[in-house]
């Protein structure tokens, strides 16, 4: 059933295989001796899927809107770790995580524009509840 719910859910999927790739990224980065930056980019990476995953079983529309809002930070965060891998010398090249990520953006970016334009009240409304 989970594999399924991936691949019929866009942002799930994109997530997973960026995910996937990450990984192999990462072990690359290992191999030459780059822990520090490896770790720190293998979890802000696979945190944008494992929260958008998450907010697949969000308890409101409210909470999945702040699980996805998650997710493009931790899509933030990664960027900032790939551009240093990007700009750094004697690093792998990190060009199509770069592009893969970009897309994640634009998904999780148009999912969090339509979810608030569809219920923009209730959304405005949960800062407001005690």
């Amino acid at each position: 059933m989970q594999k399924e719910h991936i691949e019929n859910n866009p942002i799930l999927k994109l997530s997973f295989d960026f995910s996937l790739l990450l990984i192999e990224y990462c072990e690359k980065l290992d191999e030459k001796k780059k822990y520090i930056i490896s770790k720190q980019l293998l979890r802000a990476g696979t945190s944008i899927g494992a929260n958008a995953f998450e907010a697949q079983n969000g308890e409101s529309k409210v909470d999945f809107i702040h699980k996805m809002k998650i997710s493009a930070k931790e899509a933030d965060e990664t960027q900032y770790w790939l551009m240093l891998c990007d700009y750094a010398r004697e690093y792998p090249d990190c060009t199509l995580l770069l592009q893969k990520l970009d897309e994640i953006a634009k998904v999780l970016n148009k999912i969090l524009a339509t979810s608030k334009r569809k219920n923009p009240l209730s959304y405005l409304l949960s800062f407001f509840i005690f």
